[in-house]
């Protein structure tokens, strides 16, 4: 100890101030930053719904069908949004439709639905969806459909239907969409565009390397695209989250870390904005367990550290492991 005590006694008096200055720096931009987080978390409201449209404006909603879609769907008839739903089973898209004209009767809430397979990438699908939209007054954008792999896997193992799928569903599905409906809502000089992220793309994830590039994938082109139509006033965000109780997820018990599609959806739309805490731009992440996650990851291993990348992998070794002998046992009973 003495001797680093005299070694700095040593360093000239201008070096130790600028030390200094550089440590107070980096200690006082990481407290602000964590104010950010828990004023985002807990005090703060994000951007205003009504700033992308009135009552009757319409909302696209892909993915609409189950899970977080459905719960968008409904939270944003609820605030008085004409819905477009698509999703893959019509019957299911006719039974949300039927719950929410029952539920908001008093919104008078008009709908239409799609059904659309986005695994089949055809071009005839994003035409039908084009002259449905053609003359509304589109405010929003929802890109949720998305699909992952079915149980951890490595790369090589991969299927390779579910490799393509993964790809075709999150990638191109979400740009021909966004390609369909962004030139209404640039025209129209506002709007508000959220495409669905996730963990698994934010920081690299072994054994769904697939699906965590294809997030991967929509976070940077989500950023570029929000720098694109920003002189349009359009915003675009890409919301990250860890599990929520959802059929992708198969997480079917609501803990701390792993809220129901509801309260998420609900702080989805509520803090529109709020992610200046975080490293990307144009990237909020709204439950607040998830927050504080990414914060404290990105803040002391980092999101791409091999502390962070190792333990992603070990979880998910262990969930295949559990998956296996899971389908192993089923196997036998049968």
């Amino acid at each position: 100890m003495d001797v680093v005590v005299d070694y700095l006694q040593r360093v000239p008096q201008p070096v130790q101030w600028g030390l200094a200055g550089i440590g107070a720096f980096v200690l006082g931009s990481k407290l602000v930053s964590y104010l950010q987080l828990v004023l985002s978390a807990f005090v703060l409201g994000g951007t205003n719904l009504r700033k992308y449209g009135k009552p009757g404006t319409w909302a696209v909603v892909t993915g609409a069908s189950d899970g977080l879609g459905k719960e968008y769907a409904l939270q944003l008839a609820a605030k008085g949004f004409n819905l477009v739903l698509v999703s893959r089973t019509l019957s299911k898209l006719d039974t949300l439709a039927e719950e929410i004209k029952q539920k908001y009767s008093e919104k008078d809430v008009q709908i239409k639905t799609l059904a659309m397979d986005f695994s089949k990438d055809n071009n005839e699908d994003y035409d039908r969806l084009r002259e449905l939209v053609q003359g509304l007054d589109v405010g929003i954008l929802i890109n949720n459909v998305g699909q992952s792999h079915s149980m951890p896997v490595s790369f090589l193992e991969t299927p390779r239907e579910e490799l393509q799928n993964i790809v075709t569903i999150n990638c191109l599905g979400t740009l021909k969409v966004t390609q369909v409906i962004a030139p209404i809502l640039k025209e129209r000089k506002r709007g508000l565009i959220l495409t669905m992220g996730s963990f698994a793309g934010w920081t690299p994830t072994p054994y769904l390397a697939t699906y965590s590039g294809s997030k991967a994938f929509l976070q940077q082109w989500s950023i570029a695209l929000a720098s694109e139509l920003a002189d349009d006033n359009v915003d675009v965000y890409l919301v990250l989250s860890h599990l929520v109780t959802t059929a992708m997820s198969k997480v079917r018990r609501a803990s701390l870390l792993v809220p129901n599609a509801r309260p998420f959806v609900k702080n989805a739309l509520g803090k529109i904005g709020l992610g200046g805490y975080q490293a990307a731009p144009n990237t909020y992440t709204p439950w607040w367990s998830h927050a504080y996650m990414l914060w404290f990851i990105e803040n002391i291993p980092g999101a791409n550290g091999s502390i962070t990348i190792g333990q992603n992998k070990k979880m998910h070794v262990d969930i295949r492991r559990r998956a296996l002998r899971k389908q192993a046992r089923e196997a036998k009973q049968q």
